[in-house]
């Protein structure tokens, strides 16, 4: 059964850093390109951020451009995002799945980005 776990979410001050980290069980993420999507209140599931299997190339949304990086240790099965400069508008739960191949949801971690 494919299950990830998203863990390092919280509240945190514009401007502020966090590191989210999925960790996946029956899955194995270095088969696969791998994402962190997210989802605001109100509005649809997003894509923010992709890892090629290898970690060689990634690939960013343009609103967190410059600002997330996307990594993986795909040894732990872990896939990483380092999320700077935060803002407002990057409050939302944020997720992992493969790109390409979605398989079933976890449960996410709440980034919340208020003063």
């Amino acid at each position: 059964q494919v299950q990830f776990v998203e863990s390092g979410g919280g509240l945190v001050q514009p401007g502020g850093s966090l590191t989210l980290s999925c960790a996946a069980s029956g899955f194995t993420i270095s088969r696969y390109a791998m994402s962190w999507y997210r989802q605001a209140p109100g509005k649809e599931r997003e894509l923010v951020a992709t890892s090629t299997s290898a970690g060689v190339r990634t690939n960013y949304a343009d609103s967190v451009k410059g600002r997330f990086t996307i990594s993986r240790d795909n040894a732990k099965n872990t896939v990483y995002l380092q999320m700077n400069s935060l803002k407002p508008e990057d409050t939302a739960v944020y997720y992992c799945n493969a790109r390409f191949t979605l398989q079933s949801w976890g449960q996410g971690t709440q980034v919340t980005v208020s003063s």
